[in-house]
């Protein structure tokens, strides 16, 4: 990977880490669904009259929007509502990529081979460990949702498999137009969980703060974060470019100690490392075994 590419891959990496930070601010002044309602109608507007529709039927963009941002976001942003710490949600979502193994099994017909097994035990039983610190560090109800937020993240990622079978796909024409899927419905949901007055009140007191945490969820966190990852995956094997994912909940973790004074307890701390080394096995797992049956 070229030293540019590098730097692009790191700015990637701080863009999503510091996220989950931005999301805890934004949710201070405006509620969850209306606070998705934003994030995703400013990622459209202008956007969608640039960028020219990708060439996939719109059942298929459906689903890509309706799985990887519409539930994803809908589940975190509860999530993180409700009691689930900005650190430990950029840890948790990152048991997406054991879902999508999972699903790829279920649905693709693809190999589940034995590092993946192994990585998917440990980060398993560290996800265990972190459920049973509970209430020290975070809520249940917090903990769950981040769950589900991971499992429609990983049926994305299915979609998104699915959708290049079509052929070579503009991804930022993809990420753009998937966009598209959420305002209507995440504004829905706002009028019915949250209320005309709740939305009223939010929009009538905004914050400089709050507007600033939706323009980086916007554009940051969405528009450059995706488009710069799709940019990578195009020209590097997604073997090169998927180990910097690991780096997001370092980030994370680090950008919510720093920012917000989240601690967590040293049980908490030991799950969160038995979580990055079943990521780390389901990564690396194969490289180790190649290059020690070459030897």
């Amino acid at each position: 990977m070229s030293p540019k590419d590098l730097l692009l891959a790191l700015v990637v990496v701080l863009a999503w880490g510091v996220n989950f930070v931005v999301i805890k601010i934004g949710l201070h002044g405006v509620p969850p669904m209306l606070l998705g309602a934003l994030r995703f109608t400013l990622a459209a507007v202008p956007a969608v009259f640039l960028v020219k529709r990708p060439a996939v039927p719109w059942r298929w963009l459906l689903a890509y929007g309706g799985t990887i941002s519409l539930c994803q976001f809908v589940f975190l942003f509860s999530a993180m509502s409700s009691g689930m710490p900005a650190g430990l949600a950029s840890l948790v979502l990152q048991a997406q990529a054991f879902f999508t193994l999972i699903f790829a099994v279920l649905f693709l017909q693809e190999r589940f081979r034995v590092q993946n097994a192994a990585g998917l035990l440990i980060a398993a039983v560290g996800l265990a460990v972190i459920g049973l610190d509970g209430g020290h560090t975070m809520t249940l109800a917090g903990f769950a949702l981040t769950l589900c937020a991971a499992v429609s993240w990983a049926l994305g990622n299915i979609v998104t498999k699915k959708i290049g079978a079509f052929g070579r796909i503009d991804l930022v024409g993809l990420v753009v137009w998937g966009s598209v899927i959420p305002p209507l419905p995440f504004f829905a949901l706002s009028y019915v969980f949250e209320g005309p007055q709740r939305i009223g009140a939010a929009l009538a007191g905004i914050s400089v703060t709050s507007v600033l945490a939706v323009v980086y969820l916007s554009f940051v966190a969405t528009l450059l974060g995706y488009g710069l990852w799709s940019r990578l995956l195009s020209r590097y094997p997604a073997s090169q470019v998927a180990p910097f994912s690991l780096l997001v909940p370092i980030v994370g973790l680090a950008s919510a100690a720093w920012l917000l004074d989240e601690h967590l307890s040293l049980m908490a701390l030991g799950g969160a490392a038995l979580v990055m080394t079943g990521l780390a096995v389901n990564v690396f797992g194969g490289w180790v075994a190649q290059r020690f049956a070459l030897r």
